[in-house]
């Protein structure tokens, strides 16, 4: 009797209560953190880069200085030279590093496919620099390429080669350039190592029989199908590539002279160092806009070379 009335109990709560769903809003609470994250930190951030972007604000002078100016912005990013040198050195930077580092990890990344005697470890320490804190980073190449007592430039001597790297006006980009090349090459090597181990067998067991060389097999099979890896690594790299910001903030801080002011630290000159918001917001949209535009055009080639294959 006692287990009955509990059970008619619970069925008349139930139907008291149709359509209730006491979990429905559990999942929100588990999601709350992250999008909180998202709100605070990403979208409420771009929403003000936006409207910053059509005022002049100067820090210094608090919230009731903002004032609206338009395209004003705008305009003087089209007539600022140092917009345009940061524009060039940083287009220069992604052209260089990121087509080698694509090139090179693909390389990396056939070779440790192969049956290699501890190519467990080998992949982890080719992967290793990926992960490393870039402050960490910065501080062993600083070492490494030190124009005097430097490893680097030990190794080079023999050659009759001494470069002043990251104190020269000429060879502090390219010493970025290898840093980034080198931080990313195991990345790089990693997503194609994961694509190349989904290729398909029967093609190359069909090529083996049909007596095809290695070329062959790398022009017909493996290169087709790693076209959008290639498209998801091109696409990300440059997108990191135009971000850079960290090395050069800590290594050469724009310079030796402007040498190495890339637009994103260019950007972080122009409104942390002189509070220039407005216009440094409009810098900002600017190339979020020419990234986003460069990033459609490397898709949409690529997209058409394969489905060209």
């Amino acid at each position: 009797m006692a287990t009955a009335a509990v059970a008619t109990a619970s069925a008349v709560r139930t139907e008291k209560a149709p359509g209730i769903k006491p979990r429905g809003w559990i999942g929100f609470l588990f999601i709350a953190p992250n999008l909180l994250g998202v709100i605070a930190f990403t979208l409420i951030p771009l929403i003000s880069v936006v409207v910053l972007a059509f005022t002049d604000w100067n820090l210094v002078s608090g919230l009731g200085g903002i004032t609206f100016n338009g395209i004003d912005n705008f305009v003087a990013i089209a007539r600022d030279p140092g917009f345009w040198h940061a524009i060039g050195l940083t287009l220069v930077y992604v052209v260089v590093s990121v087509p080698l580092t694509v090139v090179l990890g693909l390389a990396l990344g056939i070779a440790l496919n192969r049956p290699l005697p501890g190519r467990a470890v080998l992949r982890a320490i080719f992967f290793l620099p990926y992960i490393v804190n870039v402050v960490a980073i910065g501080m062993t190449w600083l070492m490494l390429m030190n124009p005097k007592a430097g490893l680097v430039n030990q190794v080079l001597d023999a050659f009759g080669i001494r470069p002043g790297w990251f104190a020269s006006s000429h060879w502090a980009l390219p010493a970025l350039i290898v840093m980034a090349i080198w931080g990313g090459v195991g990345y790089c090597s990693l997503i194609y190592l994961s694509a190349l181990q989904d290729a398909p067998r029967q093609l190359y067991e069909a090529a083996d029989i049909d007596g095809a060389s290695a070329w062959a097999k790398f022009r017909v099979i493996t290169w087709p199908s790693l076209l959008p890896t290639t498209i998801f690594l091109l696409v990300t790299l440059i997108i990191g590539a135009s971000q850079g910001f960290g090395l050069i903030a800590l290594i050469t801080a724009g310079g030796p002279g402007d040498s190495t002011t890339t637009i994103s630290y260019y950007m972080y000159q122009t409104g942390f160092q002189f509070y220039r918001f407005g216009y440094a917001s409009a810098i900002g949209l600017v190339t979020f806009v020419g990234v986003l535009v460069l990033t459609l055009l490397t898709w949409r080639a690529q997209r058409g070379r394969a489905l060209n294959e």
